[in-house]
């Protein structure tokens, strides 16, 4: 990592070549069993990488209008676009963009069928379905935890299904996060076993992501052979994924630098980066991001803290063998996804850069932003 001294402080630092890893081993997985595997935006949406990305994968799923129009300018190939409740002053556009979409609910569907249609009439339309099972540990990431308002329950299935049928060509459902075929396997079960009987009526179906199909421990073959499973039961059905952090996963770096240590008990280093506003997932996960030459039982600890007023904008605890000083850098380690798009200039804190190092080793800043960013977003 020789690049790190020359890079601006504080900055998102993304390897191509770590990038293209992840890519060609979903490439891989897309090859070998016919599954489809889109983009989901919502974590990873660093667009400057997009002419590589799109030479693996199909497409891009959005969350709304403008990730679908980033989708759409961007990256091409396919557009999955999902909300919970579309803005009617933005369906219109939603819908000459898109490939798909997916409605919320019942009431949705039959409010912009016919606008849709009558936009675009070769749009796929999907529904967003709640199997009400989940594995995932986090309560804030489950959308299949209890009172959920995203995807139709069962209960509310079986009352409307027979109406709204042929209208529908998907099925879309989402319950993991950062997980593994083993978690996969269970929720699809459940899904089957309440919505199957309506497979029969469908195109598509799309497991939503939370796949996190590029960490060291995921059981490749394990899906491969699930998805060869789905199709030797469903072959007229195309079986969709939306994955983002395992694009994103293990590509690159935050890049912060100590502006001042102090002490209240501890030693605490203040850096010009925030957890708060640069890493929110920190503290909303929680977790403790790892940090390159961090030692378990080293000599000297010290207090990460961000650069924000917020009391607990606290990053974590890291030892090392060789005391900090300041203007020493820090490197938090796989923070490219689902953080600069979930970023934030509260305080008034500079965002980071944008760094992509090239394959052959160049070092491009993307972006650097300024005054004119924090203050134009504000009136």
């Amino acid at each position: 990592m020789e690049y790190i001294d020359k890079v601006p402080t504080p900055s998102y630092v993304m390897e191509e070549k770590l990038l293209k890893r992840n890519l060609q081993l979903l490439k891989f997985i897309s090859d070998s069993s016919n599954l489809k595997i889109l983009m989901a935006l919502k974590g990873f949406a660093l667009w400057k990488s997009f002419p590589l990305v799109r030479q693996y994968l199909i497409g891009t799923s959005a969350s709304g209008l403008h990730e679908a129009k980033l989708g759409y300018e961007e990256f091409g190939g396919e557009i999955h676009t999902y909300s919970p409740a579309f803005n009617p002053d933005e369906v219109e556009e939603i819908a000459k963009i898109s490939n798909v979409i997916v409605f919320n609910s019942f009431t949705q569907l039959d409010r912009y069928f016919n606008l849709v249609k009558s936009i675009n009439p070769n749009i796929s339309i999907g529904i967003r379905l709640n199997p009400q099972y989940s594995s995932t540990k986090v309560e804030l990431y489950n959308p299949c935890a209890p009172y959920s308002r995203l995807g139709i329950v069962k209960s509310e299935f079986d009352k409307h299904i027979d109406q709204y049928i042929e209208k529908i060509d998907g099925f879309h459902i989402h319950g993991l996060c950062e997980q593994g075929v083993e978690d996969l396997e269970p929720l699809y079960q459940a899904f089957e076993t309440q919505f199957g009987d309506y497979f029969k009526y469908l195109k598509w179906i799309n497991l939503g992501g939370g796949h996190l199909i590029t960490r060291k421990d995921y059981d490749i073959g394990r899906l491969i052979q699930f998805v060869k499973n789905f199709y030797s039961k469903y072959p007229e059905i195309d079986l969709y994924i939306e994955p983002s952090e395992a694009i994103g996963w293990e590509t690159g770096y935050l890049v912060a630098e100590v502006l001042d240590i102090v002490h209240n008990g501890m030693d605490i280093a203040i850096l010009n980066t925030s957890a708060e506003t640069h890493m929110p997932d920190v503290l909303a996960m929680p977790y403790r991001p790892n940090v390159v030459g961090e030692v378990e039982n080293g000599k000297y600890l010290y207090r990460f803290g961000g650069n924000s007023c917020l009391a607990g904008d606290i990053i974590g605890d890291y030892k090392f063998d060789n005391p900090l000083k300041v203007g020493d850098r820090v490197v938090f380690k796989d923070m490219i996804h689902y953080t600069m798009v979930k970023n934030t200039t509260f305080n008034g804190l500079p965002l980071p850069s944008i760094v992509i190092v090239k394959e052959n080793g160049e070092i491009e800043v993307i972006k650097k932003f300024g005054y004119l960013d924090y203050k134009n977003r504000l009136s």
